[in-house]
């Protein structure tokens, strides 16, 4: 039996030993310096046998355990019949007696075991598990943030109206939730010539060609597709597959290309222009996707020919001449200019001759009129104080029949035939009696004046 047992049974003190060999110490006897404490138990039969002695008074503590023991039901008889056993018994139940409520004693511990398991478990339902991906870069972290917004200011992770954030700023989070945020990269693009601004959160060209749905396939790429994207973007060239027919010496041919002008997409399809040719569109416009592009075939040779300058007429007024008398003091010449000329042929039509270049050979000389501003006459009779005996010597010699050599003028005032029947002779004008001749001659000074006689007519005022 271990010491603690004698303990539990109020035997610490004395040994085991000392009990079989029927050596046992006085009550109360035990010595605190061996190890034991001083022991206030008494067996049953021992308080018994004190009760009958008149000499020993009763200790109020075996006074007790006597009362609880009798209460339990056990007569005084049995612990003298019982020996050791009931020794033991009876100590128990003392202690027993004597040890707090247990419930007693584990409400006060139960409490605050249940106010600190009622906090931890505030705590750990408060804390969040997530996993956080920054342009790819994912980790996974503890926090109390109750949505994305508050996640995303404690670490510090900037977004802007470009980023992208899965699931939205807002959003309320729960543990084991993904979050990511993809930052937004500016690209310059130039597609089949237009130039763009646009952004994307792909990482390499390939992806950001994919996320603005551009057709790849055949495309020209001013960089290589796998190039990674940083946040300061880049600029990109991108010249779709179009097909494109090429009109040429009587075929057609339709090729697909991605090429940057009209004139590459040519070359592509193996037509090679010489000298003047030419497309229908300007060769270094962009092709579009199904444009028909025809090839013009051109010759051209040089012609020169050589124009009329036309001269210019000055007027001036003379008041000597009836209104509406012009007379031409110097006749006009026109120059003469050589003017050199383009002939094209077309895929061999001719063309309308294009004006290259011109020359002035010889300068025109103006003409010189002058222009009567005197009122006429009413009649002839304005006209019969002239001196028309001094034209007539004048011009024909005072002749009625004269004629000049080159047979054009005739007569006293020396009429040309169309002049005569304009004013109403017949015939020629020679032929006519001389008072006829003189008569029409008047009629004509009241249409023109001196004019009809340049030379002369000066004669009539004389």
């Amino acid at each position: 039996m271990s010491n603690s047992q004698y303990e539990t049974f109020g035997l610490t003190g004395t040994s085991f030993e000392d009990r079989e060999s029927g050596e046992q110490p006085p009550y109360g006897a035990g010595s605190p310096d061996r190890g034991g404490y001083v022991d206030t138990y008494r067996p049953a039969y021992e308080a018994l046998a004190v009760s009958q002695a008149p000499t020993e008074p009763i200790l109020p503590r075996q006074t007790q355990t006597l009362v609880q023991t009798q209460t339990l039901g056990e007569s005084a008889e049995e612990p003298r019949s019982g020996g050791r056993a009931a020794a033991r018994r009876a100590a128990r139940r003392r202690r027993t007696a004597e040890r707090p409520d247990p419930l007693r004693r584990l409400l006060p511990q139960a409490l605050v075991v249940a106010f600190l398991a009622g906090g931890t478990s505030a705590f750990v339902a408060n804390d969040k598990a997530i996993e956080l991906s920054v342009d790819g870069k994912a980790r996974t972290l503890h926090t109390f943030a109750d949505d994305v917004t508050e996640l995303l200011a404690e670490e510090g992770v900037r977004v802007g109206e470009h980023d992208v954030v899965a699931p939205a700023p807002g959003t309320e989070l729960t543990s084991g939730d993904e979050i990511a945020v993809h930052y937004g990269r500016p690209v310059r693009l130039t597609l089949d010539g237009q130039p763009h601004e646009v952004w994307t959160t792909a990482h390499t060209v390939d992806g950001a060609l994919q996320q603005l749905g551009v057709r790849a396939e055949g495309a020209y790429l001013s960089t290589s597709r796998s190039r990674r994207i940083g946040r300061e973007g880049l600029a990109l060239d991108v010249r779709t597959e179009r097909t494109v027919t090429i009109m040429a010496d009587g075929r057609a041919r339709t090729i697909r290309t991605n090429a940057a002008t009209v004139g590459e997409a040519v070359g592509e399809a193996g037509i090679t222009l010489h000298g003047e040719d030419t497309t229908s569109v300007p060769p270094g416009s962009f092709p579009r996707d199904g444009q028909t592009v025809s090839v013009m075939r051109i010759t051209g040779t040089q012609e020169v020919r050589e124009e009329a300058i036309p001269f210019r007429t000055t007027r001036t007024n003379d008041p000597s001449l009836f209104r509406g008398t012009e007379v031409v003091d110097r006749a006009g010449e026109p120059g003469t200019r050589r003017v050199t000329y383009l002939l094209r042929t077309v895929n061999g039509v001719r063309q309308k001759p294009r004006r290259v270049g011109d020359e002035v050979v010889r300068e025109p000389r103006g003409q010189v009129v002058r222009v009567g501003t005197k009122p006429r006459p009413d009649s002839t009779q304005g006209a019969d104080h002239l001196n028309w005996s001094g034209l007539a010597a004048c011009e024909s010699g005072g002749r009625p029949g004269a004629v000049d050599p080159s047979g054009t003028y005739g007569g006293l005032y020396q009429f040309d035939t169309h002049t005569w029947h304009k004013l109403g002779g017949s015939g020629r004008p020679q032929d006519a009696p001389a008072a006829e001749q003189t008569r029409r001659a008047k009629k004509l000074y009241v249409r023109r004046g001196t004019s009809p006689w340049p030379h002369c007519g000066s004669h009539l005022h004389g």
